[in-house]
């Protein structure tokens, strides 16, 4: 069995497997032929995949490996019939690459589409180990353009009162921004459209913001379901209102494979102090904030910055790396039977949860995207975008 690991793209600065993950993965039976770069930006060099016994190639002999892994989709004219490719592949926002790999016959696993709910996914849940440190990074990132200190100081030219952040979304992303910024030593806000949610906020050393009307606005594979342009605007009035005097504002709220929900509009930004920021988590899914420019850092003509950084966890590239790697080895156990290369179809895993099952959710299944040509059964949502 062939694992081949290839070198991202320039705008990635993540490997999908480290040095550390080579051990566990030879003793599933692998060998390993690592694309020579592939972890230089995430500082793993090719002598520290060589030392493990990989072998360092090309492009072209890494993409003719049984299983292919990689973070984001690779192009798929060079991939043949019965190889098998883990990665990122956004589906709903790329049809097209699913639509090749069908007519290609290529196995594809999407890792973002784990079944996040199953006990035994959540140490293969790449969405939850990269939220984390994004979630960490955009606080970072905050602190770091704001022109003030984070913390309550007593000095001996006067106390300064500590900073105010407000977290908008306390998902995974949010509760670890929540938790960065309180040990920062700021005040921090948050919200969410789940009212379930303000104990964890709470937990984290947030105070909850209250929209009335909140729901628990979440959808049966524990994603957040699009919400009304009623709620969405009482919730921009309501937590833009907190936020108007507030020195960091993060945004968090993603939908799962649609754009992301606009949750500070123009109007409010206007309303927000001088020497403010604004982290948009999400800018490279459309942006949370109607002014966010995708990868750049800039300031309004009242004074507020505006960060629209994309990859927050590719910042952290060696730590997001390793907890990458980790998921990926986890994962790969399912694929190996006895030595063997083998999709087993009845894993809730790479399939789903049964219907009936208290985890099945309609329409969608799990990592398994398509094989044999053809999308997997319950993958009728996706179906039905491609189609």
């Amino acid at each position: 069995m062939r694992l081949g690991v290839l070198k991202e793209p320039d705008n990635e600065n993540r490997v999908s497997i480290v040095p550390g993950s080579i051990k566990k993965l030879k003793k599933l039976g692998f060998d390993i032929i690592v694309e020579s770069g592939a972890g230089a930006r995430s500082h793993n060099s090719d002598s520290d995949y060589a030392e493990l016994g990989c072998e360092l190639s090309d492009r072209s002999k890494v993409m003719q490996s049984d299983v292919i892994m990689s973070i984001s989709m690779p192009e798929t004219s060079s991939i043949s019939s019965g190889q098998i490719v883990v990665c990122i592949a956004d589906p709903f926002r790329n049809p097209k690459r699913v639509s090749e790999s069908v007519e290609r016959g290529i196995s594809l696993i999407s890792m973002d589409m784990i079944p996040r709910r199953l006990s035994r996914a959540q140490a293969m849940d790449v969405n939850s180990s990269q939220d984390n440190l994004a979630g960490y990074k955009a606080v970072l990132l905050g602190a770091a353009h704001v022109s003030r200190g984070i913390p309550m100081m007593t000095t001996s030219a006067g106390t300064v009162r500590p900073s105010k952040f407000v977290i908008m979304g306390s998902g995974v992303a949010g509760l670890q921004a929540i938790a960065t910024a309180k040990r920062l030593g700021a005040i921090v806000y948050a919200s969410d459209v789940r009212k379930s949610a303000a104990e964890q906020i709470e937990s984290v050393g947030g105070r909850f913001i209250e929209v009335e009307g909140m729901d628990d606005f979440e959808d049966e594979s524990g994603y957040a379901k699009p919400l009304t342009p009623e709620f969405i605007q009482k919730v921009n009035d309501t937590v833009c209102q907190v936020a108007s005097d507030a020195d960091v504002i993060v945004t968090t709220a993603r939908i799962f494979g649609r754009p992301a929900p606009i949750t500070v509009p123009s109007s409010a930004v206007s309303t927000f102090k001088p020497g403010s920021v604004v982290v948009d988590m999400n800018a490279d899914v459309g942006g949370n904030c109607e002014l966010t420019r995708p990868g750049e850092i800039f300031t309004t003509d009242n004074g507020v910055t505006i960060i629209g950084t994309e990859n927050l966890a590719g910042e952290l590239s060696s730590t997001a790396s390793v907890l990458y790697s980790n998921n990926m080895t986890n994962f790969l156990t399912t694929l190996v039977s006895e030595g063997e290369l083998r999709i087993n179809l009845e894993d809730d895993i790479l399939v789903g949860a049964p219907e009936g099952n208290d985890f099945f959710v309609p329409g969608m299944g799990g990592v398994l995207l398509c094989y044999k040509n053809k999308i997997h059964d319950k993958q009728t949502r996706l179906s039905e975008v491609i189609n």
